[in-house]
């Protein structure tokens, strides 16, 4: 079954890191990508910064409207989703339990995708 983890965190955080620390968190994450191997499916990616994204939505009047930046005014967005490939929520849980950087601001949700 297919399960999507998303990862949650502070973007304000990421962008005040050093590049060393920047690449001592990206080979952190590598090994965790790298013990999961197979449990990984394609459609994993990492998103560029909030100020990049658009949102479109219906106005009042049933116009389109697209607005710079997330729907939400958030502290916490997302940064990033991971497809796994797992017997159960359980063992998705346990491979998104490992991601290198949870913390009391960083944290990985993870939620069965709807097979139709």
């Amino acid at each position: 079954m297919r399960y999507l983890m998303m990862i949650h965190g502070i973007e304000d955080e990421w962008t005040a890191a050093t590049p060393a620390e920047i690449e001592a968190a990206m080979g952190d994450i590598n090994v965790w990508f790298e013990r999961w191997r197979g449990k990984i499916l394609a459609g994993s990616a990492e998103l560029d910064l909030v100020r990049t994204a658009k949102s479109v939505r219906r106005g009042a009047d049933g116009s389109l409207l697209v607005t710079d930046g997330p729907y939400a005014e958030l502290k916490e967005v997302i940064g990033g989703v991971v497809m796994l490939d797992a017997e159960s929520i359980d063992e998705a849980v346990e491979i998104a339990s490992g991601w290198p950087h949870i913390s009391t601001t960083n944290s990985v949700e993870v939620r069965p995708v709807i097979e139709h």
